[in-house]
């Protein structure tokens, strides 16, 4: 598999491999995919079928900092308990997390990456495939990704490889966030984060964290003891930090 792509992005970071940005595919598709119908090829075992809500979700994915601001928000609403203040907390300051963030530039429609090159790579070992409608350069054109079954037997046996599990991990929060949210309400939502809506066409959109840490102070700071433990005690639903 071919790795380093030779990309820096403005902060000095270098960019994700075509692996990685493959691997974090598989896993969306695995934990967020829907089920396949009629008409969808024979042998998917799962689907994707906006591009736009796939691109939301690696987003967040490669953005802990963005992803632990919508736990907090979901916290502060009521929608999950209280115990995901420490799953936040550990986006923002565990090392893994940081290890894994990798900006992603701002285009008309939001963050953008292309995938063809890490479907491609997941076409070629048979582990997804992609199905096209609609005429190219055209509005109506529309881009639909399957998981295949050998793809789901290979999302199993990464999330108990002990490195790579950790994506396994991370997919079940972005789920969660995410919930059945279509792609255009994903990207409303993530425009409602001023840095994100106010970066220039074609550069990196730039974190969040400072922000977040005081949000996330705030809440913790007012929140229950025995609630900002229960993660710890196994409750993150999330097979996350518990």
């Amino acid at each position: 598999m071919t790795e380093a792509t030779g990309a820096i992005h403005a902060e000095g970071r270098p960019a994700a491999t075509r692996t990685q940005h493959a691997i974090r595919v598989l896993v969306l598709l695995a934990e967020c995919g829907e089920p396949v119908r009629d008409g969808d090829p024979t042998n998917a075992a799962k689907a994707i079928r906006s591009e736009l809500r796939l691109q939301a979700m690696d987003f967040w994915m490669r953005n802990p900092d963005y992803l632990a601001d919508e736990l907090v928000t979901m916290v502060d609403a009521g929608k999950i308990h209280d115990g995901y203040l420490d799953v936040a907390w550990s986006l923002l300051n565990d090392p893994e997390p940081d290890l894994r963030w990798y900006p992603m530039p701002r285009w008309f429609f939001g963050a953008y990456e292309q995938l063809d090159d890490a479907f491609a790579m997941l076409e070629t070992y048979g582990l997804a495939t992609l199905k096209r409608t609609g005429q190219p350069g055209k509005k109506s054109q529309r881009n639909q990704f399957f998981l295949t079954q050998a793809g789901a037997e290979a999302a199993v046996e990464l999330a108990e490889e002990p490195v790579l599990g950790w994506y396994a991990k991370q997919v079940k929060r972005v789920k969660l966030v995410a919930g059945d949210d279509v792609g255009q309400r994903l990207k409303d939502r993530q425009y409602q984060q001023a840095t994100y809506a106010g970066t220039e066409l074609g550069l990196d959109i730039a974190p969040i964290a400072p922000r977040v840490q005081q949000r996330l102070a705030a809440l913790r700071a007012s929140a229950p003891a025995q609630s900002i433990t229960s993660v710890a005690a196994g409750a993150d639903s999330t097979g996350g930090y518990a």
